[in-house]
């Protein structure tokens, strides 16, 4: 299986689309293949996960189960690429910039399209992201170390367990942002309004009390640096999946590479507020 340098850019790293559209078709004609962060700011993004439909109803009671970092905004019909609520015209095979396929829990590759892979009884599931409330953190001036690095957001694996259903369980992901306290406290009140995009920040502060050895060495995504005056804020990450796939092992699953995710046509302003 061909691996893709998800590493290379192949546009500046700060472009933006004016639309999710324009950046889906960037995407899907291999013009964009970095991380989504910042891209078309202004609409919802979202993780993808992939499996056969025999799994499908043990999945969704999974993410209902775990909100926080599963929560869940679309479920294609089986095989079907399509997702019309998200954007009509819409193809998941082609519209992520990188795809990850695990194997028996194992990652056997990563590729660019999903034409020669997709399969009739595959169902995709599309997760809030992260990457949409972070336009409301932005608009409301706090500032953020990975955007304004040009970096992946950094994410890691935790001490703190999922909700079991069926096959599928395993340890939450976070995503984390560098914050001064009374950034973070905003950023609690701003979060905490879009629980469709994970809600508010499940810690902040130390890193070991939720299992994190090194904080300079994120298990997805890059590494930032965090100030002596900053505070690491972790949130729910839709990653988790990847983690509770590793730990499930089922036979094939498909999702996105880590912060290379679905741009969809809703926008971040219509998302259901708490």
């Amino acid at each position: 299986m061909e691996w893709v340098d998800t590493g290379s850019a192949m546009q500046a790293p700060d472009a933006t689309f004016a639309s999710a559209r324009e950046a889906r078709q960037a995407i899907r004609a291999g013009r964009w293949r970095r991380h989504t962060s910042g891209l078309a700011p202004a609409y919802v993004q979202g993780n993808l996960v992939i499996l056969p439909v025999d799994l499908a109803s043990d999945f969704m009671r999974f993410c209902q189960s775990n909100p926080k970092p599963c929560p869940l905004l679309a479920v294609g019909q089986a095989g079907d690429p399509a997702l019309p609520t998200l954007g009509r015209d819409i193809d998941i095979r082609t519209d992520v910039p990188a795809y990850r396929v695990y194997r028996d829990g194992v990652l056997v590759g990563e590729v660019d399209d999903l034409k020669a892979l997709w399969r009739d009884d595959f169902v995709a599931f599309v997760l809030g992201c992260s990457f949409s409330f972070e336009h409301g953190l932005i608009e409301a001036g706090i500032p953020l170390r990975h955007v304004d690095e040009g970096k992946n957001v950094a994410m890691y694996r935790t001490n703190i367990q999922t909700v079991p259903a069926g096959p599928f369980h395993g340890p939450m992901v976070v995503s984390m942002r560098p914050m001064k306290a009374a950034d973070a406290i905003r950023a609690v009140q701003i979060t905490a309004r879009v629980p469709q995009v994970h809600g508010a920040p499940v810690h902040i502060g130390d890193p070991a009390l939720i299992g994190i050895a090194d904080i300079t060495q994120p298990d997805f995504g890059d590494a930032v640096r965090i100030a002596p005056d900053e505070l690491p804020v972790f949130w729910a990450c839709g990653v988790t999946p990847q983690a509770v796939v590793m730990a499930a092992k089922p036979a094939l699953c498909i999702t996105h590479s880590p912060g290379y995710m679905l741009i969809t046509d809703m926008l971040n302003r219509d998302l259901l507020f708490a």
